[in-house]
Formats: C-alpha cells, structure tokens, sequence
C-alpha cells in the first residue's frame, strides 16, 4: 500500500524502520501454537515484550512472526489463504482488510467481544470503529493513533504577525502575511501525493460533515458531484490559487525530509501532517522540534457542516482474526492484553499513543507528555475521526486517488475531472 509504505520511509528517516524478528511471514495452523504476523518496524520491541508476557501464562503458545514494512502487504496477500497464514496479523483497518473480509477469511469478533466487553469497550470508540466492516467488527486496536495536525514554526508565525488560524478565514489571512514575508506560507510535500490527499480530508470534512464520504465510500457516486463536495473543492483551489504551496510543490518530498526541513529552516510557516512529524523533528532538528515547532488543530469554516472537533488521519493499526484459527480462545486472551496497563506503558515509552481508556493515567510517563496529552484529548472527544481516504478505499483505489488530488492541485484536472475521477474509484 503506497500510502503507508510513505510512513513506513518517513517512519525510516527517524530510524525506527528495520527488519526485525524472523520475518518468516507466517507460520502452520497445525503446529499447536498461535501465528502473530506483524509489520517489521520499531514497534516490534513492544509485541515481542507482550508476546513474552502471554506466553508466561498460555498452555498455547504465541509466535512473532515479523515482514520488513516495505514488503508487508504484498507477502500478507500471498500467504493469506495458504497453509502458511497466521493466526493474528496485523493491518490499518478500513480497507485494507475489506477484500479478505469479502472473501470470507476473517473471523468477525462479535463473540469474542460477548465474552470479554473489554474488547470493545477499552478503546476510544472513533477508533475501535476503523476496522468495523458490513456492522462487524474485525480488528483490535494494537498501536497508536495518528491524527493530523497543523504544525508551524513560532518564530516564522510571530515575526509575521500571525497567530495559529482557528478559521479558514484566519488561514487565508496567515497565507498573505507569510507571503508578504518571502517565507512559503504552507510546506508541502506534493511530489509524494499523500500529503496533498490531508488537505482534501480536513476541507471536506469541515465543509460537509462525515457523511459525504462515508456516502462514496459505500458506493454513492453523486456524493462526489453534490454542492457540498465542489464547495469543498473551491476551497481548495482558493487556497492553491493564493499561493499557500508556493509554485514547486511538486517536485518537494515529505519522504526525504525535504518538506519539514523546509519548516524548521524558517522558509515555510506550517505543514500539515500525521502527529508522527513531532518525532521526525525532534529527530532531524531537535532544537527546533524544543522550542520552535507548533502544532494546533485544522481551522473551523464557517457554515461547514463538520464539527470543529472532528479529526482525520490514522486512527490506529489493528490485529485481525483469521476463520481458520485453531485456538480461537488462545487468541482472545491474547487480545485482552492490547488493553492491558503493560502494553499502554510500552507504547508510551517508544512514542506511540495508545487508543486505550486506561491511557490516560500514564501520559506522564511519555517522552512528551503535554504533545501525548493533546492528541490524546483530540481523539478521545472527536465525534468523527476519519480514516485516511487511501485507505478507507480498498487499496486499488489507492493509486488513483493519489493522482486525483495531485492534478487537482496542479490544474491538470478541474473540478469536473476531479469528480468524475473520483466517482471512478472502485469500492469493493
């Protein structure tokens, strides 16, 4: 999947993406254990430690299986209907694992969740319903969350007179003073598409409320043709047309560091972008990312029918059950410990957020704890967190999607084409 082989490199450019554990990709259902499949990054040092946790106490026994990140979802689609799949694996919800739900290989947890509501009811609602499919729910929350935000530089922001916009309006007027300034009013890494795709997600939603996509996402094509959607797309274009991006946009990355470093330099005031660029900073310009980088949430605009409180991004990634599990209680007591205070204080340690409700008593212990706080807050009160369009869709309408809001941004599609693209995209 393209977009999260992007964070996978951004993840890469603060060093946490390595190939790890044995990445056998998957292992026997008939060896008398349970099979964890897990995408090969830093975050493994957690599941090995609650794999290690569980067996302490489990008759069966759990096995970490890990895939380097690059090559996680091709080897998943591979070995997934073959004798070879694991038990557990892991994914982002939404549509990544629509398909295999379709094809009737994912256990739906409605029985695992009758035995233990904590299943469900330990994790922040607006997450937990990322990986609801057809009403069913197929995943567990099993990282952290990564909502958007707007990042920025004070001192660029103060030198103009400008203060973090909490309306479209204020934005608009941060673009022309920033402008006025020589600085780039807004980074953004349009060469890898991903980033352009945040700006479509936050306007649309502010515009139109959740409903709108959530109406193309089940196969309704005149969403994308209603007043709401080309409101949403005026927006934007105004923004790209008052010089927000500067001119070259395109040709700049987020994956090589080039788009934030363009913020940390003082030459652009903000950046929109998965809470994960606080690390990235603190890594490629810590005294920046210390005393100089800002972050708030996506402005409000007026008459939008979207909640000032709704977030979009990465709600979490997720554990999955396959049918043909042969220890289907070993594996519910596995997923117990997603909730447990072990796990939340082991994400916490290497950066990660959990989706818990008991997280909220150890934020103290993050490495940031007032920036863990706030996500924290964000999620836990949004009545909408939207999954990341590209993977909402099921992944082959991953690399169309990209496209469409690319050309849309740089004029090689208007909004007619923009539309019809998007009514293109397929949904099963």
């Amino acid at each position: 999947m393209a977009r999260t082989l992007a964070c996978a490199a951004t993840l890469a450019l603060v060093g946490t993406v390595a190939a790890c554990g044995n990445g056998s990709g998957g292992g026997s259902a008939n060896d008398g254990r349970i099979h964890v499949l897990v995408y090969g990054d830093a975050s493994n040092k957690v599941e090995k430690q609650i794999v290690d946790t569980f067996n302490k106490t489990s008759d069966v026994k759990a096995v970490l299986d890990t895939i380097p990140g690059a090559d996680y979802q091709q080897k998943l689609q591979t070995i997934i209907n073959t004798p070879q799949a694991p038990d557990i694996f892991f994914n982002w919800g939404g549509g990544s694992i629509q398909p295999f739900v379709k094809a009737g290989l994912l256990t739906p947890l409605d029985d695992f969740i009758k035995q233990d509501p904590g299943l469900k009811d330990k994790f922040l609602p607006s997450v937990f319903n990322s990986a609801v499919v057809d009403g069913k729910p197929y995943g567990i929350p099993m990282r952290g969350t990564q909502p958007v935000l707007l990042f920025h530089n004070k001192q660029v922001l103060d030198k103009a007179g400008v203060q973090p916009p909490r309306t479209w309006d204020e934005l608009l007027d941060a673009v022309r003073k920033l402008k006025s300034e020589g600085v780039t009013p807004i980074a953004l890494g349009g060469g890898d598409q991903w980033p352009t795709l945040m700006w479509f997600e936050y306007v649309y939603d502010r515009v139109a409320g959740p409903g709108l996509f959530e109406k193309a996402l089940g196969g309704d094509k005149d969403a994308w043709a209603s007043p709401d959607s080309k409101k949403a797309l005026g927006m934007l274009k105004q923004l790209v047309d008052a010089g927000a991006f500067g001119t070259n946009y395109d040709s700049v990355k987020y994956t090589n560091g080039a788009s934030p470093a363009l913020v940390a330099s003082g030459k652009a005031g903000f950046e929109l972008m998965g809470s994960w660029y606080y690390a990235q900073q603190q890594q490629d310009a810590a005294d920046f990312a210390a005393k100089g980088l800002g972050y708030t949430t996506f402005p409000t605009i007026p008459g939008g029918k979207g909640d000032a409180g709704n977030v979009v991004g990465n709600t979490n990634n997720f554990y999955s059950v396959l049918k043909k599990t042969k220890h289907p209680e070993a594996v519910a007591a596995f997923l117990k410990l997603m909730y447990s205070d072990e796990f939340v204080k082991a994400q916490l340690a290497i950066g990660n957020l959990p989706t818990t409700t008991n997280t909220p008593q150890f934020l103290g212990t993050s490495a940031s704890p007032a920036y863990s706080r706030f996500q924290y807050d964000l999620v836990a009160k949004a009545t909408s967190f939207q999954l990341s369009w590209d993977q909402a869709y099921p992944p082959s309408a991953m690399t169309p999607i990209h496209q469409a809001v690319q050309q849309f941004f740089n004029g090689q599609l208007d909004t007619d084409g923009f539309i019809k693209a998007m009514q293109a995209l397929p949904t099963e």
